[in-house]
Order: C-alpha cells, then sequence, then structure tokens
C-alpha cells in the first residue's frame, strides 16, 4: 500500500524497517479510507517509520506501545529538530488503529486500566439501565471522563477519598470556561456519575447530593429566535454549487423545518432515511425514535448532498466532515459551527448563535400561525408539555390581551 506513495525500492524497505513495518501497510490504507491527501499521507507514513524505528532501536516490540510511548517518542522528535506538525494526531491515529485491530493492548498502568474500566462501564451504564441515546452519552461522558483525569492529576485513582469539597472546586473550577447552559450540563452529567460510583460501590457515600446546583429560573429568559425573513437569508446564504454548501443547506433545513437537535443531526445514519415512505427517523434524547415526514425541500437537499456532495468513505453518518479524516462529527459543537457560519454569511449578528436558534424559530413562527402549544411540543419532540410553555412569551399580541391597564396611565 505504501508504495502509492514511495517508489524507490531503498525507500519502501527503509519505510517497512522495524516492529511496525508489517503494520504500516494496513494503517495506511485507514488513512486513504479517511481521504487524506496524497501530501499528507506521506508526511503521516514518514512519522510511522521514524517511530518504527526508533521502537527497534531501544529494542521495544509493538507490543510496548502505548501513551507513555508516544510522549518519549515525541520528545525525542522535537529534541531531533523535527517537523512537529500534526505529528500527536498521527499517532494517536496508529494506536487507535492498532487497539482496533488487537494488537496493542487498550492501557499498561493499574490507574489506566480502572480510568477505562470505570468509564466503559458508566457508557455500559447509561445505555443498558437509563436507557439513553448516544446523543446524550456523547455529552455525559467528557465530563466523566474530564473528572478522572483530573483525579489522576493528583496521583493514583483513589475515588473513595474524595469528599463534597473535592466536587465543589471541580465545578467552581470548570464555571469560569462553559455558559450557564453548558454548565448545567456538567453538573447533571457529574451528579448521574456520582451517584454511578456510589452503586457501583467505588465510593462509600453517595456524593450525588453534595453537587451544587446552578441558578436557574424556569422561563426567566426569552428564547432567540430569528424572523421568517432571516431564516431565509441564511438557508439563501449557502452555496449549493459546492459539496460543504450542500452539506451545510441539508443540515439547515433539518434545522430549520424539522426543529431537529443538533445530536439528533449529528447521529443521523443512512437507514434512517425511508425515502418509499418519504419518512425520517429521528433518535432523540433517549431510546425514543420517531419518524417524521420528510418534507420535499428537505428531501431535495438531501438527496443532492448524498448523490454531489457527501465523501466516499465507510461511514454509515449522513453528515461527513469535509476534511480527512473523513467521518461523521464528533459532537454537536459542528452543527453549531455550521449555524454560526450561515449566521455570518447572512449578515446577521452573532449574538444569536447555536443550532437551537433555528429550532426557537420555528416554533415562534407555528405560534404565531394559530399552532397550539401542544401541537408544538409534538412537532418539537418535548416529553414534558411543561417545556414548551416558554414560547408563550414571544406571542406579544396573545400577552397584550391578557395584561392589565397601568393605574398611572393615560385614561
Amino acid at each position: 500500500m505504501i508504495d502509492q506513495f514511495y517508489f524507490a525500492p531503498l525507500s519502501l524497505q527503509r519505510l517497512r524497517f522495524g516492529p511496525l513495518g508489517t503494520h504500516i501497510d494496513t494503517f495506511v490504507e485507514l488513512l486513504s479510507a479517511q481521504g487524506y491527501a496524497w501530501s499528507t499521507a506521506r508526511e503521516k507514513i514518514r512519522v510511522v517509520a521514524g517511530l518504527s524505528r526508533w521502537l527497534h532501536r531501544r529494542g521495544l516490540g509493538v507490543e510496548a506501545l502505548d501513551e507513555q510511548r508516544i510522549s518519549e517518542f515525541l520528545r525525542y522528535w522535537r529534541h531531533q529538530g523535527l517537523s512537529r506538525r500534526g505529528i500527536f494526531h498521527t499517532l494517536q491515529e496508529l494506536l487507535r488503529h492498532l487497539r482496533a485491530a488487537g494488537i496493542v493492548g487498550l492501557v499498561t498502568s493499574v490507574e489506566n486500566n480502572a480510568f477505562h474500566g470505570i468509564e466503559k462501564d458508566f457508557a455500559r451504564y447509561l445505555t443498558q439501565e437509563r436507557g439513553l441515546a448516544q446523543a446524550t452519552l456523547d455529552n455525559y461522558l467528557p465530563t466523566a471522563r474530564t473528572f478522572l483525569a483530573e483525579c489522576l492529576a493528583e496521583g493514583p485513582l483513589a475515588l473513595n477519598e474524595l469528599n463534597p469539597k473535592d466536587i465543589t472546586r471541580f465545578i467552581v473550577r470548570h464555571s469560569k470556561a462553559v455558559s450557564r447552559r453548558r454548565l448545567q450540563l456538567v453538573v447533571t452529567a457529574l451528579r448521574i456519575f456520582l451517584r454511578f460510583l456510589y452503586q457501583r460501590g467505588e465510593i462509600a457515600t453517595d456524593l450525588a447530593a453534595s453537587v451544587p446546583k446552578v441558578a436557574d429560573w424556569r422561563l426567566s429568559d426569552l428564547p432567540k429566535f430569528l424572523e421568517p425573513e432571516q431564516v431565509e437569508r441564511v438557508l439563501k446564504a449557502c452555496r449549493e454549487d459546492i459539496p460543504v454548501g450542500q452539506r451545510d443547506y441539508a443540515i439547515l433545513l433539518l434545522l430549520a423545518r424539522l426543529g431537529l437537535r443538533a445530536g439528533e443531526v449529528v447521529h443521523l445514519e443512512l437507514d434512517d432515511l425511508d425515502w418509499e415512505k418519504g419518512g425520517i427517523r429521528v433518535r432523540g434524547k433517549s431510546v425514543r425514535q420517531d419518524w417524521l415526514p420528510i418534507p420535499q425541500e428537505v428531501g431535495k437537499a438531501l438527496a443532492r448532498y448524498l448523490l454531489h456532495g457527501r465523501p466516499r468513505c465507510p461511514s454509515r453518518r449522513v453528515f461527513i466532515r469535509m476534511k480527512a479524516p473523513r467521518q461523521g462529527f464528533t459532537s454537536s459543537a459542528a452543527i453549531c459551527d455550521v449555524v454560526r457560519r450561515a449566521l455570518t454569511r447572512a449578515g446577521l449578528p452573532l449574538t444569536r448563535k447555536g443550532s437551537h436558534l433555528l429550532r426557537h424559530s420555528l416554533a415562534t413562527q407555528m405560534l404565531r400561525g394559530g399552532a397550539t402549544l401542544l401541537e408544538i411540543g409534538e412537532i418539537l419532540r418535548h416529553q414534558l408539555p411543561s417545556t414548551t410553555e416558554i414560547y408563550v412569551k414571544v406571542n406579544v399580541a396573545a400577552l397584550r390581551a391578557l395584561a392589565l391597564p397601568w393605574k398611572g396611565g393615560a385614561r
């Protein structure tokens, strides 16, 4: 496989030297499938070959490769004054590839074994016992992972020594870098994780109750939304003559016409599109799945993207990164970036951004058109009717009819 990038026999012999020599071709197959450019793949091959020679000089086999060895090699690479661009990402890709193939063990230390074991069991607990969808796991697992990493940073993993002060310090530390809404999600995830640790027997006291609450007065905010003409400006700002524009236009239509959440768009798969029946399967926050009709406008945009804009790759996700590695989006943040770029192209203020902006816009437009809160809740797939109540605040005409006359006003 590497002979597609290097041709000289001596170069090929040198690249295949060392303990990684027999695995470099399968790694290059992975790079090709992920859509890396020819020059980028050549550079990654050179890095892996350098690591292989480094392991050989130290008498180490491929089974000795782990995060610690990679850190040692990175220090050596920097000391040699060699290019560091993309090297860490390349080595992380290689390690994941070797672990997926069963060539390298998952972890090497007792602490890391405990670390990964707890995280894996927590993911299984969320899926099997709590019945949560992958989109929710994508929000909860990073908090658990960060919390465990910070526990490990202080020394060996000793969760049984945790106390309420450690929990409070963790929340305060992270409150400085995230929004209030995001902090609420972190608090929820940490509370569930601590309860899981207690049930598992990792901690002797249920510390979930010690997680501080984030102030949130229900219905205190107005939902941010765009006027219908502004939504059309955002949609028309997409360039439908290029692949990335076709992808972004289809994403924006799913948000604006069907009110999908960002996580639902991220995890949308090819099998979720039923072209014969004209329906789309939406995987919500839990195990709940809903089938929605595909409007003609949305269907045409999806078909155009799938036929002409979607990169070829093994992933079953509908929406794929345009740059290597060719795979589905890793989180909802990518959808928020699509919305943010669309707002910029349309010349709209960035004070109102995020994928929920279009979801709120759809609900507001429906309310103004005479739809009831129950109907809006069904379209947005709210589990509780109270979740839809916030949209009453944007119906100014209805609120004006309820307002009492001001006593100090003119008669």
